[in-house]
């Protein structure tokens, strides 16, 4: 994996850009002056990232991940992340057939849902999960594999299903180690 230099990075224009931060060279940033970053994070190849998203330090994109921030945003909590191929909407057409859909139809003519979407600090979403409009995915939380998640979530629990149910309590143990690491820092 190739990530953009220092340079390129700043030459995109991001709103805010902490250090050592890492793009793979084959990932899509749209609306950078909307983006901000913060320390350590990474972006890997094949990611689409737009609209008004904010990404916290140490988090990471895998392969593949879709965060359309849209208007109202996309928030990314320090040590969160996404595996491999995750889709993040902060909006979403009406599909009831009531109103027409896609970017290529005027605002007038469309109905879509938008609120912000939040991602909390060290939440981790599963492979091929999707998390829609509106939802907080609450501290500490874990979504299993290819996960529909569209309501809110309450802290550290495991979360799994079409739809997202809460299926158990996640250790807090991490805590410690992020407490060691930031010391370390």
């Amino acid at each position: 994996m190739a990530f953009l230099t220092q340079s390129q990075l700043l030459e995109m224009g991001f709103k805010k850009l902490g250090s050592n931060v890492k793009i793979s060279d084959k990932a899509s940033i749209y609306n950078c002056d909307q983006i901000e970053i913060g320390d350590n994070s990474r972006i890997d190849d094949f990611c689409v990232v737009s609209g008004k998203v904010t990404i916290g330090r140490n988090v990471h994109l895998a392969v593949f991940n879709n965060v359309a921030g849209g208007d109202l945003g996309v928030t990314l909590e320090d040590f969160s992340g996404l595996a491999y191929g995750c889709h993040v909407f902060s909006q979403s057409d009406d599909y009831s057939g009531k109103t027409l859909t896609n970017p290529t139809v005027p605002a007038e003519f469309k109905m879509e849902a938008k609120a912000p979407v939040k991602i909390g600090k060290h939440v981790i979403v599963g492979t091929s999960s999707i998390v829609m409009p509106g939802v907080e995915i609450a501290e500490g939380c874990s979504v299993g594999v290819m996960t529909l998640v569209n309501k809110t979530t309450e802290p550290w629990g495991v979360y799994f299903g079409i739809p997202a149910r809460r299926i158990k309590t996640r250790s807090q143990e991490l805590l410690a180690l992020e407490a060691k690491y930031l010391s370390a820092t």
